[in-house]
């Protein structure tokens, strides 16, 4: 009797268990959207993903959250709170993307489901407008003409949209005016107008002060001196045979490529037509990666190109002459995506413990496949490799489910060792592989079987109570206890 409440307790663990593993059919992408301004404190809370996602409680222990963004956000697993763990930097983040935000997964078990959730992070107004230089030396000749113009050296503002850099003021002074002009990929320079001749006997010199003001509440702003020489002669300024130079390049160029060749002229003569080149306000980074020869105006590489990490450069260049004036262009560069990443292939949660019997369509796994490069580069097929009762499904956004795809036996074969190869569509193309051992759990689905169907006993009278008279046998191919046989006389 006692063995048959414990195989009756059994058979119930196991319908339970295959119920539970069903509803990995159930995983399904949902979105979450939450907005928050950048620089917020290490453990401010960013939103409820409990009450969001509609999870009592009392079930978050059960459900194991877990997220992918662990270097910014960090899950509470007694409420279900979304918090910051880490510096959120927007500048740091998107640089000067209009629109930033932190898309990462939040997945849950009992049942395996995948949440999207994404943190729009709102700029404020924590950098001010910086100039490069402390200050801005210009010759400028007495002969100069009321109405010529002096492009001069930008500042910089990491902050995006409203709180960027708005506009530029002077010193008051009667020789000087200024004005605001953008350039072609947007960013503001000011431009210094001439409003009367002036005289170097007089005055030989102008000390002014720039300032940057950005469009914050309140703004912040940055100065820097502009000193002006006066000289005598040299009324000729270089121009540039464009105003804008564009070029695409392949990444992973080797170092020392030519990019392309600026020029400019100058109609004067000797040495106020000798012209020199040089990058204008150009960044660290994008001096270590170009390299401008000050004589020709060629620029070539001087560093790796990688289009995953920056897809368009636009470098400032300035000529100038032999005497006092200057000219500016600007040089745009496309980098061309090379199929130089392999995809990625990665388990985000999976069962390796099958029980035999279970429905076709259980869900075993979900799987995350990314691929860094861009168009058909990143377009990514993924892939049983052997033939094995298990199939893909796509779900959304690069994410896939392993299903049950043929009857599991364990008596048949008790372990699988699958392969999920992916291979994007890049000419040549790359792929990658990841492999799972699956091992099928035993059922009670085989009945004992007698080795003789039918046994005949010859034995003589009067033997004493207890003397054997024959040996049965059966076996049964299921494991433990589900393998033990017992015997008993059926009247």
């Amino acid at each position: 009797m006692l063995g048959s409440f414990r195989k009756a307790d059994k058979m119930k663990s196991q319908v339970l268990f295959l119920f539970l593993l069903s509803l990995l059919r159930r995983a399904i992408s949902q979105q979450i959207q939450y907005s928050i301004p950048e620089e917020l404190d290490k453990g401010s809370r960013v939103g409820n993903l409990a009450k969001d996602l509609r999870l009592s409680v009392q079930e978050l222990p059960a459900r194991k959250l877990r997220i992918s963004a662990e270097d910014f956000f960090s899950v509470r697993a007694e409420n279900g709170d979304l918090l910051v763990s880490g510096r959120i930097d927007r500048e740091k983040i998107c640089g000067r993307k209009s629109e930033c935000a932190v898309e990462f997964e939040m997945v849950a078990d009992n049942p395996m489901t995948i949440f999207h959730v994404s943190v729009a992070i709102q700029d404020i107004n924590d950098n001010a407008p910086r100039f490069i230089a402390k200050s801005i030396d210009l010759e400028i000749s007495e002969l100069a003409l009321p109405g010529v113009k002096f492009p001069l050296d930008s500042a910089q503002d990491a902050d995006a949209e409203s709180n960027s850099l708005k506009k530029y003021l002077i010193s008051h002074n009667e020789y000087f005016s200024l004005s605001t002009k953008k350039s072609p990929d947007g960013s503001k320079y000011p431009e210094l107008l001439l409003e009367k001749p002036l005289d170097r006997e007089q005055q030989n010199s102008h000390h002014l002060i720039l300032t940057a003001m950005d469009g914050g509440d309140p703004p912040l702003s940055g100065t820097t001196l502009i000193r002006i020489q006066v000289t005598d002669a040299n009324d000729n300024a270089p121009v540039f045979s464009q105003d804008t130079y564009r070029v695409s390049l392949q990444e992973n160029v080797p170092r020392g490529t030519s990019v392309l060749q600026v020029m400019a002229t100058d109609q004067d003569e000797g040495i106020n037509a000798e012209i020199t080149y040089a990058f204008l306000n150009a960044p660290a980074s994008t001096s270590f990666l170009f390299i401008l020869n000050p004589n020709t105006g060629d620029i070539t590489t001087n560093g790796t190109l990688d289009f995953e990490e920056t897809s368009r450069y636009m470098l400032g260049v300035e000529a100038k002459d032999g005497g006092v004036h200057t000219a500016h262009c600007n040089v745009e560069i496309e980098i061309v995506d090379e199929n130089d990443n392999a995809p990625e292939v990665t388990f985000m949660s999976f069962s390796n413990q099958i029980p035999e019997g279970s429905d076709l369509g259980t869900v075993i796994a979900l799987i995350k496949v990314q691929d860094q490069d861009s168009e058909q580069n990143g377009l990514v097929t993924c892939y049983v490799q052997e033939e094995v009762p298990f199939k893909l499904e796509s779900t959304s956004k690069n994410y896939y489910k392993l299903v049950i795809d043929g009857a599991l036996d364990r008596e048949q074969k008790a372990e699988y060792n699958v392969t999920i190869a992916a291979t994007d569509k890049g000419k040549p193309a790359l792929s990658s592989s990841t492999s799972v051992t699956l091992h099928i759990c035993d059922v009670n689905d085989n009945a004992p079987i007698f080795h003789q169907a039918t046994y005949v006993v010859h034995m003589t009278e009067n033997n004493p109570p207890g003397a054997s008279i024959a040996d049965v046998s059966a076996s049964d191919p299921d494991l433990g206890p589900n393998g033990q046989v017992s015997y008993s006389i059926v009247a």
